[in-house]
């Protein structure tokens, strides 16, 4: 893994080792800055992977990700920003964990978030583990499983969504959008530092469901019964499919339930993260 470059271009592990056991902070005045391109380039999915980092912004999703007990490994905050109590226990933070503070002026802040009008603050975070024992399936009684789902703001919606009903976590199914991409971690309005994540193929899934308690439900059209007042039991996977080609055949087979809401309009189906929440707030009302 590619180590972060300073304003001086560091790289060795010595360099490293002192900026963890004494951080500065320091200003950046250029885009042709090596951190600053390195940081933007955490917005290209391959870069991503390589460093096993994201970027996330906004003094309230970073207070979220404290408060979780996640903190980031670099601050960005523009200068000119108003003074923010919020924002100094932040900087202490970061600063006690041995990492680093950066200044760097609105416009380039912009351009590392992808953002006209950029928050204050930014942070670069570690990416931790998404694995299927993430989810502890005895500590609410639904989780959520999206199938497939390609984008990034449906995934961060149904992240905040998993948080707003208190949800045990969201495992992602397949070959689903990269959820610490910069769009699905604005999404999640920081449900993505307080939500359990796990990523998974559907091989993998099914055995582990079948391998302790757990209902699965489908929101499907094929022999489906009303989604109000259907038999849920807890703990409640609630499965969610593809935008545009909802769940494969065989994945509905294999549900426990299969359950439909009623298009009184026009249109023939809800946005997948809409039916999400729709589904989760009615399996809530019926488990609580």
């Amino acid at each position: 893994m590619r180590r972060w470059p300073s304003s001086s271009g560091w790289s060795s592990t010595a360099s490293a080792r002192i900026d963890r056991l004494q951080p500065v902070r320091r200003r950046i005045t250029g885009f042709s800055n090596p951190t600053v391109k390195a940081i933007r380039a955490l917005r290209d999915k391959k870069h991503r992977r390589e460093e096993q980092r994201f970027l996330a912004e906004g003094l309230r999703l970073l207070t979220d990700a404290r408060e979780s007990g996640r903190i980031a490994q670099t601050l960005l905050m523009a200068e000119g920003r108003e003074p923010h109590p919020l924002l100094d226990t932040l900087e202490h933070a970061v600063t006690q964990a041995g990492g680093e503070v950066i200044e760097l002026a609105p416009d380039l802040l912009a351009k590392i978030t992808g953002k006209d009008n950029p928050q204050a603050v930014a942070g670069v975070f570690a990416e931790w583990p998404t694995v299927l024992d993430a989810i502890d399936r005895t500590t609410a009684p639904l989780v959520l499983v999206a199938q497939a789902l390609r984008d990034p703001g449906n995934l961060g919606t149904m992240l905040r969504t998993a948080d707003a009903v208190g949800a045990a976590g969201l495992v992602l199914l397949d070959d689903c959008a990269d959820p610490f991409s910069v769009e699905a971690v604005r999404a999640s309005m920081g449900a993505i530092f307080t939500v359990p994540l796990a990523r998974a193929r559907w091989e993998e899934f099914l055995p582990w469901l079948r391998g302790g308690p757990g209902q699965l439900v489908a929101a499907s059209l094929r022999e489906a019964v009303p989604y109000r007042g259907a038999p849920y039991q807890a703990p409640c996977f609630i499965l969610i499919g593809n935008e545009s080609r909802g769940l494969p055949a065989d994945y509905e087979a294999a549900c426990d339930l299969r359950v439909t809401m009623p298009m009184r309009g026009r249109a023939d189906s809800l946005n997948a993260a809409v039916a999400a929440a729709v589904l989760a707030y009615e399996v809530d009302a019926a488990l609580y």
